[in-house]
Order: structure tokens, then C-alpha cells, then sequence
């Protein structure tokens, strides 16, 4: 667990614009006087227009720990206010105004309060990987990922945010299970096909197993998995989760 402090606007340079996905960018922020984060934290962007105009959204962190170094990545909306400046006119050395970290309830931290001693379910819907993968890190460096897994849905390969890092955590013995909804890689088992509670009940362990799970991704994405999993007999109290959307 990072130091805590009340959370401030702040003042962000943006030292990296990367490419994620087709219509999302990485974005890498240096943020003087930041305190640090838990892994499943969120910040609140501010842009304010010459006229004076003000809109923030939301978004989660990608990066955790007592660094100023700050990862984001963020999708393109374009009906948004915020997201299009972020995906399409940032640049590095630009400034934005910043404002957390926030958020206890989603977060996971190896040790006391928001900790865990028993298996985690991570499952995440399109962007809503962004926290998941800080989570996943986070266990990974502290000795924890044998009790981790994670699902994730996404349209198609080329859609999945950090593809290249969550096949680096598969590959050191992260479960990861996928589902792709529109398109599959050549030779997938499965067809492509939104997550149904029957393939969500066919790939998480047992209630009984689970001491705690995860879910982010788009309102009707983690309300629809969030009913799944009480009906497949997870406490409510064990059901973390974090949306977006209307």
C-alpha cells in the first residue's frame, strides 16, 4: 500500500503519446507531487477551453505503485468532450490537469487493508482491462499471481489494450481466458460471440474458490456479469466493480 494523502489537482506533463488499439492511445504522464497509487485506482482529467469552458472525465490508472510516473489508456469516444483531445491532439510535453488518486473500493493491495489472501477472478470488458492489468501487475510483483485469473472480452484481437504485456503475464503463469465477440484469431476454438453467463460459468472457478472478484468494462457489460456471478452463487460482497458509460 502507497502513502495516502487527500487527493489534489495537479498539474501533468505528458512525456509518451503510444499507440494502443486502432482508436485508443497510451498516454504517460509525469505528475510532480503525486503520492502514488493502488493498484485499481482511477484520476479525474480537467481540460479547460480559451473561453474558459471546463470539462473532467474519469479514467482509470494503467501504472501503480509510489512513482510520479502515471499510465493512462484511453479510448476514443467521439461524441466525448474529453476523449478525442486525449486519443487525437495530445502530445508530448503538453500539460493537463489531473486530479486523485481516487478510489479505495476497486483497488487490490498485497497486504492489509484491500488486500487478499485467496484466489482473485478478474474479468474485463473492452477498455475496463486498464485497472485489471494494474491489478494483475501488481499481484505478479508481489509473489501472487498463482492466485489470479482473468478473463477478458474484447471485439477482436487487434482491440485487446495491452496485448503485448498480458501475453508477457500469461506466459510467466497468469490464467488468462478470452473471449472475442466479433473476431477470433485463426484456428480459436471457439466462434466469436458475446460473454453469456454460460461461457462465464464454463471458465471461473467455483464460488466457493473465489474470495474475490473483479468486473470493469461498460455499465451493461459488468451489470449483466455482476448478476451472472450471484446467480452462480458469488456473495455480493465478494463483487467488485467499476463501469463507464450510460
Amino acid at each position: 500500500m502507497v502513502n495516502r494523502i487527500r487527493p489534489a489537482w495537479l498539474v501533468a506533463t505528458v512525456t509518451e503519446v503510444l499507440p494502443e488499439t486502432a482508436t485508443a492511445r497510451r498516454i504517460v504522464l509525469d505528475v510532480p507531487g503525486w503520492p502514488g497509487n493502488d493498484a485499481g485506482s482511477h484520476l479525474d482529467i480537467r481540460l479547460t477551453a480559451p473561453d474558459g469552458y471546463q470539462a473532467s472525465r474519469s479514467y482509470s490508472i494503467a501504472s501503480y505503485g509510489p512513482s510520479s510516473r502515471v499510465v493512462l489508456s484511453v479510448d476514443d469516444i467521439p461524441t466525448g468532450e474529453v476523449s478525442p483531445f486525449l486519443t487525437h491532439e495530445l502530445r508530448a510535453g503538453d500539460q493537463i490537469e489531473v486530479h486523485g488518486p481516487l478510489g479505495a473500493y476497486f483497488v487490490w493491495r498485497p497486504a492489509g487493508f484491500g488486500s487478499t489472501t485467496g484466489p482473485v477472478q478478474l474479468i474485463g470488458g473492452g477498455s475496463g482491462i486498464v485497472p485489471l492489468y494494474a491489478i494483475a501487475r501488481a499481484a505478479a510483483d508481489a509473489g501472487r499471481m498463482a492466485d489470479f485469473r482473468l478473463l477478458t472480452s474484447v471485439r477482436s484481437p487487434e482491440d485487446q489494450f495491452f496485448a503485448t504485456e498480458l501475453d508477457a503475464l500469461a506466459a510467466a503463469g497468469l490464467r488468462i481466458d478470452r473471449v472475442y465477440t466479433r473476431a477470433a484469431p485463426s484456428g480459436w476454438p471457439v466462434a466469436p460471440g458475446r460473454l453469456t453467463r454460460d461461457s462465464l460459468a464454463a471458465v471461473i472457478p467455483d464460488a466457493a474458490t473465489i474470495e474475490r472478484s473483479y468486473v470493469c468494462g461498460p455499465t451493461p457489460f459488468v451489470e449483466a456479469v455482476a448478476g451472472w456471478l450471484i446467480d452462480l452463487g458469488h456473495s455480493p460482497g465478494t463483487i467488485r466493480t467499476e463501469r463507464f458509460g450510460g
